[in-house]
C-alpha cells in the first residue's frame, strides 16, 4: 500500500499490474493509469476503469466529484463519457440490488 493512503491508486487497490500479451488501446490506457494516485487520474482513465469495472467502489466517488463539479479535462473520447460510465455502473447495481 501506497504512503498516501488517502488518495490510493488502483495498484494499491487491486494489486500490482500483471502483464498480459495484449497490446490493445485498452490494455495500454489500463496499464499507464495503474499506478497513478486516484485524484490525479484523467476523465477518461476514470471512465476506462469505470467501464472496465475495475476498483468501481473507490474510483467511483472520485468521478462523481468530477462531474458535480463541471471538471472537464479534455480527454475523453466523447464528451459526456465519465458520465455515461457512471451511470452504466450505477444501474448495474441498481438491477443487482434492486429494493
Amino acid at each position: 500500500m501506497s504512503a498516501n493512503n488517502d488518495n490510493p491508486s488502483v495498484a494499491d487497490l487491486a494489486g500490482p499490474w500483471a502483464d498480459s500479451d495484449s497490446e490493445s488501446g485498452l490494455i495500454l490506457r489500463c496499464k499507464a493509469a495503474w499506478n497513478k494516485p486516484l485524484r490525479e487520474l484523467t476523465n477518461k482513465e476514470l471512465a476506462t476503469f469505470l467501464q472496465q469495472r475495475i476498483a468501481v467502489i473507490h474510483i467511483l466517488p472520485v468521478a462523481k466529484n468530477r462531474i458535480e463539479n463541471k471538471v472537464a479535462d479534455g480527454t475523453e473520447f466523447y464528451e459526456g463519457e465519465l458520465k455515461e460510465a457512471i451511470e452504466a455502473v450505477t444501474q448495474a447495481d441498481d438491477r443487482q440490488h434492486p429494493n
